[in-house]
């Protein structure tokens, strides 16, 4: 009796195990691309943002057109009217609202974008994004990546990303820069789409005005919440609130 009690209880437990497992096994293969990591979603697919110019931002331009959302021209270069067109799109579709064109909302807009190359980021140029569009650009990275720090702090986060756009090893444009992948916590977590204060819009101008008070850092970092090893192997050349500077 005893024998056969623990082989009912042994059939019993092995049965639950492979509900278990086929339940998680099916969870997994319908688990939606936009859940996989950062670097797969902005790395393994095309990702149209501010700043990117091109064909499949006209195919966006048009789809928000004819939709109502977008009344201005479609010239392939995602500035500000885009940007908003999409955030409206996102927002009356129940898709993450970010204003960044990627999977999901390229999916709800019936768009196939081309695949990127891996470890390559979508092209992109300063042709038709004006000055206006940069300081606002800027003071939201400035806002996510700095809030709560001084005044010359958020002036020095800025000039870190202007001075990237300068250096040959990053993308040549303010969004190109502030959009690659997985540079910046405020674009991981969405702080980016938070409206930025006075003082940031404001350090934001001082920064593109060649204030840099850095000198010449393409890196920054928290040493209190840091979790790359790699970081760490960078020069610090100065510290301002709670950031260290470094190239």
């Amino acid at each position: 009796m005893k024998k056969g009690l623990l082989n009912k209880r042994f059939l019993a437990i092995f049965l639950v195990a492979i509900s278990v497992f086929s339940i998680m096994t099916f969870y997994e293969f319908k688990k939606p691309v936009e859940s996989s990591t950062k670097y797969e979603y902005y790395q393994g697919s095309k990702v149209l943002y501010w700043g990117t110019t091109g064909q499949d931002v006209k195919d966006v331009q048009w789809k928000l057109r004819n939709w109502k959302y977008y009344n201005g021209k479609v010239d392939g270069i995602y500035g500000a009217d885009t940007y908003r067109a999409v955030r409206r799109f996102q927002s009356k579709n129940g898709l993450k609202v970010d204003g960044v064109v990627g999977l999901a909302t390229a999916r709800a807009m019936g768009l196939n974008f081309a695949t990127a190359s891996r470890g390559a980021a979508p092209a992109t140029s300063t042709a038709g994004i004006n000055r206006k569009d940069d300081v606002y650009l800027l003071a939201r990275a400035i806002h996510g990546e700095a809030r709560g720090e001084p005044y010359v702090g958020k002036v020095a986060v800025g000039a870190v990303i202007l001075n990237r756009v300068r250096h040959p090893s990053f993308p040549n444009t303010v969004a190109g820069v502030i959009y690659q992948p997985l540079a910046f916590t405020a674009v991981a977590d969405g702080q980016i789409n938070l409206a930025p204060g006075k003082d940031s819009i404001k350090a934001a101008r001082d920064a593109l005005n060649g204030w840099d008070p850095t000198y010449g850092s393409i890196y920054y970092w928290n040493p209190a919440t840091a979790t790359s090893k790699w970081i760490w192997s960078r020069k610090v050349t100065l510290k301002i609130g709670k950031h260290w500077f470094g190239i």
